[in-house]
């Protein structure tokens, strides 16, 4: 009888993987991070870990921490971590500040409005070699820039092959970064919450500054980062338009210097490790920040 039992049993269908992992408990969609996580520990971790492997092995030998103490021992070498900081947190700061009204006000439809967004977005598809070029053209002794001032009978200026120069060609390429960052955190800020500030009596003004710029705060500490990250990364221009050798020799150049001209990856990976190092402790603080303006209203209720 039992055996009869169990050939009368009806055989159970095979259960399609993500039903069995989810009777074990696994969330199956953890399986999609999985290309990602190969990626970036490809791409990213893996690099990281070397380059930080050989910035303790100097060519030379001896002591392994001979590439960090002749870094900082210096003081033309470590002076270009201010000199990064100098360029990187103005530029960062410009481009949010430039961005943001735009970002804005691209939340309600105008005439013009994909016009104006193809000429903020166009410094993206330049590249900052193109736009350097372009600045020597522009802001030359003989450029655009000077003959207009000229005719306004203000003093020609020197706006490139300085620390202007510089600045000026990391705002263009960083500004639409954040235009486009911007823009989808303004826009999804519901606009109910305007509307009904404004039957509260709230003008304009009142609306977006005690409305729409504390709900945007993360977003504008979001995109600050992100440009203080792009603007650390400054190599082309710093070169072409800037004074390598003094007020534009940052970070990257002491690097590349060391890598591609003298064969010294092991000082060019410690470098690398030092500006990691100051990016990571800079985007630490900022996103700590970010995560109490976050929290801000949870835990004051709380209080």
């Amino acid at each position: 009888m039992t055996l009869m039992a169990d050939r009368a049993a009806p055989s159970r269908p095979p259960q399609p993987l993500r039903h069995r992992l989810a009777e074990q408990g696994v969330d199956w969609t953890v399986l999609l991070m999985l290309p990602a996580v190969a990626i970036i520990g490809g791409l990213f971790v893996y690099p990281f870990l070397y380059g930080l492997s050989i910035s303790f092995q100097p060519l030379g030998g001896g002591d392994p921490l001979a590439n960090y103490t002749d870094f900082f021992g210096d003081s033309y070498q470590r002076d270009s971590i201010w000199k990064t900081l100098r360029l990187a947190v103005p530029v960062a700061l410009l481009s949010v500040a430039a961005a943001a009204p735009l970002a804005f006000r691209m939340r309600r439809d105008f005439p013009g409005r994909r016009v104006v967004t193809l000429v903020v977005l166009l410094p993206l598809t330049f590249g900052s070699v193109l736009i350097a070029q372009g600045m020597a053209l522009v802001f030359s002794a003989n450029g655009w820039i000077n003959l207009l001032l000229q005719s306004l009978a203000v003093p020609q200026q020197q706006f490139i092959y300085n620390f202007t120069g510089t600045f000026i060609a990391t705002v263009i390429v960083s500004v639409p970064f954040a235009f486009v960052m911007l823009m989808g955190f303004f826009g999804g800020i519901d606009r109910s919450v305007e509307d009904a500030a404004a039957t509260l009596g709230a003008g304009r003004a009142a609306r977006f500054w005690r409305v729409v710029v504390p709900l945007a705060m993360p977003g504008l500490l979001t995109a600050f980062t992100l440009c203080l990250v792009e603007a650390f990364a400054v190599f082309p221009s710093a070169i072409l338009v800037g004074q390598p050798d003094n007020a534009t020799h940052v970070l990257t150049l002491p690097i590349y210097q060391a890598a591609s001209q003298r064969s010294d990856y092991p000082a060019a990976a410690a470098i690398a490790m030092v500006m990691t190092a100051l990016e990571l402790l800079i985007l630490g603080v900022l996103l700590l920040l970010r995560n109490r303006l976050y929290r801000g209203p949870s835990a004051g209720g709380k209080g």
